[in-house]
């Protein structure tokens, strides 16, 4: 085994022949049977994770602030001997355990069938044909054909081909790519930018140079903004309930309150108080938002970028594949060099690649009416298409055994290369343009004579990429949405326009050429140039790097902004943007720049994974409110009761009974049906605390009310008062999920989940069903049936005042938006000339 695996310097010195030799292998690959026990003998080409002992990672869920409170509380209950509050604060321990140990599987089951759909995979040689298998099946002495967009799967020396440029930045830092040659070692988690290779493989998992392989799907560790703010309001709910709870001790104390008893209350109602159950809630919507998106064919990479998703305004949006069909069809050719249509066709197919040609290449050759004519001619060399120099070139010998070159490309890079008088350049700059006005893309095909010899155009040859036929209503939902589309091209100016009006998009197309030259730092952009993108309906003749700094400019101006590429050079942009999209047939350096990788062709994916993410903001959102709101209600209710009263409105146990019960069916929340915002969503954190106040506000005063009819109507004395409110507040704190899960009255559509509604009947029977039959041995009271009836048509008359108050303060939110905005407009509006 070691002599297989050298290490890289001693591979680096050796020769492919001697390589050859120590791996027993050939330019011809392994056979099948050989591969398969060499795959036995060194493992998969990955890196094992390591795993987590599961029931360590169990126990850790009895580790931690919110745990220790509890488990303190427990201890004081032993000393004190309460050993029913001692039982059931055990239950509570480890439910929560058990919840969130079930919730965090659940989300990383998710993440792990979304990374298998990612999987990284090699183009392999074995028995001498060319195949695609999974990277991690690669072993020691397989052939590998690398080419531009490739992420190199494995340590390999390469000995076929030109050249490669290689982008080892992930791996070293050096941000310019790495120009290889035969001999030269490329290594695992570099991208080829540039050429095709083949190379031999050295090392493989373990035993690769940086002791790694490319990650596709990034791990959901980061923290989003969105998971920000909610943290944050749990960190401000904690201080709340603390600043609380250390006044009830001190009044409690010096009321001459046993020390222990009134911490352990405390303790518990602390914990009652804060949101144990968001970690749970976090990443099960997000675990499921995800799996619904993979279903929508966009496979989330990371899951914190859902929010981005959800707050995208503008869309940057390739045309070809994306906009387009991406099934070019070859036009009328127009013929400058003196020879007939299907000559100038022959030459450009013999300026595409034998192998593993594009629809480009497969459009131009699909054009010869003699496809056999190709087979005449002997390819010497070839240099593939690249972004930066937008032209292929081929040197052939012809049956007669002369040699000469062909190149296609770009008019307007083909035209740069051949010597042609002024008004000859002008036909051809005129014949492009009318074509591009029709809709055509176009060719330059040119040739030269041996390898010296100056160039002559032979002719151009149009080629006509039709709009998708969902293009034109996805765009018109996406502005629906409240999203601007700015198509992206490299394509010029006369056709970006055309496609533009066929799809009923705007026409203000601006080339990139006349924004940034040279010189230009896409950093820092002039306002004036930053005004012209933004104001632009699109962008042709468009360069990746000119991608990032469109990019740059919007998000300076307040945008979101969603990308989409395909190309390993699209990178930058793709990470730059708050949502970098790696469309259907993206080559896997862009898949592992982009935030959501589509399976499937065209706009309307994204459209659908934009609805999607709106809909699991709103239920992020929804539970934000209903945990602020219950807080306020229980705790400030608590200790108000209690400071003015002086008695305990509930017990200890109660306490922890409204825990479980308040936690447990907002885990469904995940999976409710929610309000679709026709705009984007962004985090609020005013319109959330205030709603969220008034509604716990008005619960306070609506559960002192009902304090108030026990004590003076219904002479209730304190068992049967603690019962009575334990069921108001069981009862109100679900009725007030319903009240905030809606911006409309809460009876309007969409309609809560019938899983949510199943968990909320049931804990509400279970809460009904405790105090209208009693557990003494919890010290809980029974209360007669009328008085649960009484409860019950209380809330429900608080229910539609609750509704009320969230409507206006809505509108009063939204009218004093509309004037700040406005503000805001008139803050920004140009003051006089520029």
């Amino acid at each position: 085994m070691s002599k297989t695996h050298n290490n890289t310097k001693s591979s680096a010195e050796k020769s492919i022949e001697e390589l050859f030799r120590e791996h027993h292998s050939s330019s011809q690959g392994l056979d099948e049977e050989e591969a398969q026990s060499r795959l036995q003998r060194y493992g998969l080409n990955a890196i094992e994770e390591e795993q987590t002992n599961i029931i360590l990672k169990f126990l850790s869920y009895f580790w931690g602030p919110i745990p220790w409170m509890i488990e303190v509380a427990a201890v004081l209950s032993a000393l004190l001997a309460h050993w029913p509050d001692f039982s059931i604060i055990i239950v509570m321990l480890v439910l929560n355990a058990v919840i969130g140990f079930w919730q965090e599987h659940q989300a990383a089951n998710a993440l792990e069938a979304l990374k298998s759909q990612l999987a990284l995979v090699a183009h392999v040689i074995r028995n001498g044909k060319r195949r695609e298998i999974p990277a991690r099946e690669l072993v020691p002495g397989d052939i590998i054909h690398l080419r531009i967009g490739d992420v190199v799967p494995a340590d390999g020396k390469l000995f076929e081909g030109s050249y490669l440029s290689v982008d080892e930045s992930s791996l070293t830092g050096e941000s310019l790519p790495v120009e290889k040659s035969p001999g030269d070692l490329v290594y695992s988690g570099s991208s080829i930018k540039q050429g095709e290779m083949d190379a031999l493989v050295i090392a493989t998992g373990k035993k690769t140079f940086f002791a790694k392989t490319a990650e596709l799907v990034q791990s959901a560790g980061a923290v989003s903004h969105f998971q920000r703010a909610v943290l944050t309001i749990g960190d401000y709910l904690i201080y709340i309930s603390i600043g609380l709870a250390t006044l009830l001790i001190l009044v409690q104390i010096h009321r001459g309150e046993s020390f222990l008893t009134i911490v352990q209350f405390v303790l518990i109602l602390v914990v009652a108080s804060i949101p144990v159950a968001m970690p749970a809630v976090l990443s099960m919507t997000m675990a499921l938002g995800a799996l619904a998106l993979s279903r929508m064919k966009a496979i989330v990479s990371r899951l914190q970028s859902i929010e981005e998703i959800a707050g995208i305004d503008v869309l940057l949006s390739d045309k070809t594949g994306t906009l387009t069909q991406n099934k070019l069809t070859l036009g009328e050719p127009n013929i400058f060099g003196g020879i007939d249509s299907q000559e100038l066709i022959l030459a450009g197919s013999l300026a595409s690649p034998r192998e593993d040609r594009d629809t480009i290449d497969e459009a131009v050759v699909r054009g010869l009416q003699d496809p056999f004519a190709l087979d005449s001619y002997q390819q010497l060399a070839f240099t593939p298409f690249d972004p930066v120099h937008k032209r292929t070139e081929a040197t052939l010998r012809n049956p007669h055994g002369d040699t000469f070159s062909v190149t296609k490309g770009a008019p307007q890079v083909i035209l740069k290369l051949c010597d042609m008088d002024g008004a000859a350049r002008h036909r051809v700059e005129e014949s492009v343009n009318d074509l591009a006005s029709k809709g055509y893309r176009t060719l330059g095909i040119a040739r030269r004579e041996g390898e010296e010899g100056n160039w002559s155009l032979l002719g151009i040859l149009p080629l006509y990429d039709p709009p998708r036929e969902d293009s034109a209503e996805t765009i018109r939902h996406a502005q629906e949405h409240g999203i601007d589309v700015k198509m992206v091209t490299g394509d010029n100016v006369a056709i970006a326009r055309e496609i533009s009006r066929q799809l009923e998009l705007k026409t203000n197309i601006q080339s990139a050429d006349t924004i940034f030259d040279d010189d230009q730092d896409v950093d820092h952009l002039p306002p004036r140039l930053v005004t012209r993108i933004e104001q632009a309906d699109g962008f042709a003749e468009v360069y990746p790097e000119h991608k990032y700094g469109i990019v740059k400019a919007l998000q300076g101006r307040g945008h979101l902004v969603a990308m989409t590429g395909d190309g390993v050079n699209d990178a930058p942009a793709l990470k730059q943007a708050e949502v970098g999209i790696a469309v259907s047939g993206a080559v896997r350096a862009a898949q592992a720049a982009a935030s959501l990788v589509l399976t499937a062709p065209g706009l309307s994916v994204i459209i659908n994974a934009v609805e999607e993410a709106r809909r699991i903001f709103e239920r992020m959102n929804s539970y934000a409110i209903y945990r602020i709101t219950e807080t306020i209600r229980i705790m400030l209710f608590v200790v108000a009761a209690m400071v003015v009263f002086n008695f305990y409105p509930i017990t200890t146990v109660m306490v922890i009974l409204l825990a479980l019960l308040n936690d447990l069916p907002i885990i469904t929340i995940a999976y409710d049906n929610t309000w679709l915002s026709p705009k984007p969503v962004r985090w609020e954190m005013r319109r959330v605390l205030t709603i969220a106040t008034v509604l716990g506000l008005i619960g306070v005063v609506e559960t002192f009310g009902l304090l108030l009819i026990g004590r003076l109507w219904l002479k209730l004395d304190e068992g049967l008062m603690q019962s009575f409110i334990y069921l108001k507040l069981a009862v109100a704190g679900h009725l007030t999920l319903l009240v905030v899960r809606n911006k409309r009255p809460f009876f309007s559509k969409p309609y809560p989940a019938p899983i949510l509604l199943v968990a909320i009947l049931a804990t509400q029977v279970v809460a009904v069903l405790i105090v209208g039959f009693g557990i003494p041995a919890f010290g809980i009271a029974r209360i007669p049936w009328s008085y649960v009836g009484l409860v019950w048509g209380y809330c429900l008359v608080w229910l539609f005042v609750e509704d009320w108050a969230k409507m206006v303060v809505y509108r009063h939110l939204n009218l004093t938006g509309k004037h700040h905005r406005r503000f805001i407009t008139r803050l920004q509006s140009p003051i006089g000339p520029e």
